[in-house]
């Protein structure tokens, strides 16, 4: 039987509440990944949950809930949007259930959520109103020892890089990336592009493989062409003879 946990996250974000509202419930793609809320109390969640949920709140820009019935419990989003001068404050609460390794789990999610919201606070600095393609690949299951360095070493990233630096990542085969970093911490980096928001996931922290996700805002990306290009480059990037922290 699983465990109960909640997980809160609050901040002032530069954003009004009906672009943070928006943000939230129609542009995911930009911050999180695509999903799709039919806009009323009742209707369906798709794509956050594997088998869907169900709107429970909706009353904009103030207050959203989605709820869903998940393995042993529920899961739950819930945020709450307040004007703040001329930006806005949210609180952010994640309820659900921990079915396996519950201290483990919990802090990943903690560790996740602090950068999913930090993401979202750039998409709303940078990016406010727009949608993104959406990529993601993951490495494998050997990353899940070591991956995080040997992602960054792949990409040209030095272990002391900090918020704020320009970088240029390097990934062999794809075109390198000029930014600045806007997230690094011992499981995550975060670079910002003139158009994308580039994020590595560093999930060996918990035992788990290694992971890219990226938030692309030019015109025109063949979504699945750019996912299949950073599969196959994570994947030989991170093979078995490399992995090795």
């Amino acid at each position: 039987m699983g465990r109960q946990f909640e997980v809160r996250w609050e901040s002032e974000l530069s954003a009004s509440p009906s672009e943070v509202w928006e943000a939230f419930t129609a542009h995911t793609s930009g911050w999180l990944w695509k999903i799709d809320y039919e806009p009323r109390v009742g209707g369906a969640e798709r794509g956050l949950s594997g088998s869907g949920g169900t709107v429970t709140v909706w009353d904009p820009p103030n207050r959203f809930v989605t709820r869903a019935v998940d393995g042993d419990g529920v899961n739950e989003l819930d945020y709450r949007v307040e004007p703040r001068g001329t930006g806005s404050y949210l609180r952010y609460v994640h309820r659900g259930v921990i079915a396996g390794d519950y201290e483990r789990e919990l802090d990943a999610c903690r560790q996740h959520t602090a950068f999913y919201q930090h993401t979202f606070g750039e998409y709303l600095r940078h990016f406010a109103g727009h949608d993104a393609a959406y990529v993601s690949a993951g490495g494998p299951e050997t990353s899940a020892r070591g991956g995080f360095a040997a992602l960054r070493r792949a990409l040209g990233v030095g272990p002391d890089v900090a918020v704020g630096d320009r970088v240029r990542l390097t990934p062999a085969g794809l075109t390198p990336i000029e930014g600045t970093v806007d997230y690094a911490t011992y499981a995550f980096l975060g670079v910002r592009g003139a158009d994308a928001l580039y994020r590595f996931y560093g999930r060996d922290a918990w035992g788990w493989p290694v992971g890219v996700a990226h938030h692309l805002f030019a015109e025109g990306v063949d979504e699945a062409a750019e996912a299949s290009t950073w599969q196959a480059w994570l994947t030989a990037a991170l093979a078995p003879s490399g992995a090795v922290a």
